[in-house]
């Protein structure tokens, strides 16, 4: 079916009045949605008198405040606790989330091949660096963040008969 006069002006006032491309091929009958859409863009029709709305709009609770936890700026250990040689039984706990570090020695210019990657403060601030310190081997990070940044990997539980019956259940 072709573009008479009367679908064209039908089409404008629709297409003005908010309708989508899809209502207005609904009413109109016998083309495309992409065909409407084609149609609006050749003749240039730009402005919408309100865009269509969904039939019921969605419901978004708030989103509750995040806590503010202040951070306890702590001392940074010597560079000679950190050398001393860790046993593979003796892996300390990572630091709390919440753990503000001095800044490092090390700029992204002045960052080398053997230096401690580790980024410290927030990339957006002109006081972002990294640790700096001689890496630790292999990674990229001195012993000390390495100890941060590689857990252990946790052992698994073995799994008894109540840890069978209660998998089975879930396919049953």
């Amino acid at each position: 079916m072709g573009w008479t006069d009367e679908r064209v002006e039908m089409l404008k006032k629709l297409w003005l009045d908010g309708l989508s491309a899809s209502q207005i091929a609904k009413q109109l009958g016998g083309v495309t949605r992409n065909a409407v859409i084609g149609k609006v863009h050749r003749l240039g029709l730009s402005g919408r008198a309100a865009p269509s709305q969904p039939a019921r709009p969605a419901f978004k609770p708030a989103r509750p405040a995040r806590p503010v936890v202040a951070a306890q700026p702590a001392a940074r250990r010597p560079a000679a606790a950190a050398a001393a040689p860790v046993e593979a039984a003796q892996v300390p706990a990572p630091r709390p989330a919440n753990f503000v570090e001095a800044p490092g020695t090390a700029t992204v210019l002045t960052l080398g091949a053997h230096m401690c990657k580790w980024p410290i403060g927030d990339p957006a601030t002109d006081g972002f660096t990294f640790c700096g310190r001689r890496s630790g081997g292999e990674g990229p990070y001195c012993n000390e963040h390495a100890r941060i940044a590689y857990q252990p990997q946790q052992t698994k539980k073995k799994s008894g008969a109540n840890e069978l019956a209660r998998s089975l259940r879930r396919y049953i």
